[in-house]
């Protein structure tokens, strides 16, 4: 996490923005699954392509945060603490995320802190165009390899790297492969960030709103689901 006299508010405004999306689109999602909207409300061509471009700033803005602090190791092993109590809910309420974003962030975040020296120490000039070139490589091999196991812990890993199996089942689909590069990138950008590179412009943007509910980011994320379901079925009452 960033020091306060260091921080940057379009960062958090990002995150925000990134967690303000995924909330409209949990609220979609209980529409469709909780309250019989058609289907099309959560998934249409629109809202697919909204989720991977959510998805993807949070996870690249997590990676920019991720060079701003010496405690990535600790941030993360928190959040995968929190990500498991959530699994433990979900798989009580029959809707298990064994996989889901918060476990994928707080991997991540443990996985720099333990190699961050590797990475920086790749020139900044080079740096990019490995983390793409990795990254489309990682999206060929899972469009063009197919591998399988019978073994239920293979099984489980092949899926969380984004090669699902049969029966494996996570109501988060999210996956290491190819967001790790994302994420990498993401620490790359914020090096040139950190450094003051980027316009005097970009330091000086202003988003309440956004940057609140990005400071705010995890508690949201941990609460939002059962708010919003309070609300619509207080809603849904009130209207029957």
């Amino acid at each position: 996490m960033e020091e306060k006299k260091k921080r940057i508010e379009i960062i958090d405004g990002l995150r925000g923005f990134a967690i303000t999306l995924m909330v409209v689109h949990h609220v979609m999602y209980n529409a469709a699954v909780f309250f019989d909207a058609p289907w099309w409300v959560y998934s249409n061509p629109v809202i697919n392509v909204l989720q991977a471009f959510f998805t993807g700033l949070f996870i690249i803005i997590s990676g920019v945060s991720s060079r701003f602090s010496r405690g990535n190791v600790e941030r993360g092993s928190i959040v995968i603490v929190i990500a498991i109590v959530i699994t433990y809910i979900t798989v009580r309420m029959d809707m298990p995320i064994y996989f889901g974003i918060l476990h994928l962030l707080g991997l991540f975040m443990i996985f720099y802190g333990l190699t961050r020296k590797l990475w920086d120490n790749i020139s900044g000039k080079i740096a990019p165009f490995i983390y793409i070139l990795l990254l489309a490589a990682s999206i060929l091999a899972r469009i063009y390899l197919s591998p399988t196991s019978d073994n239920p812990v293979l099984k489980d890993i092949l899926s969380v790297l984004g090669w699902y199996q049969k029966g494996f089942v996570n109501f988060d689909k999210q996956v290491i492969l190819p967001w790790i590069f994302i994420f990498l990138l993401g620490t790359w950008i914020g090096k040139y960030i950190q450094e003051g590179r980027f316009p005097a412009r970009f330091y000086k943007i202003r988003v309440p709103f956004f940057a609140f509910v990005g400071r705010y980011g995890l508690l949201i994320y941990v609460l939002h689901q059962p708010v919003l379901l309070g609300i619509m079925m207080g809603i849904a009452y009130f209207m029957s």
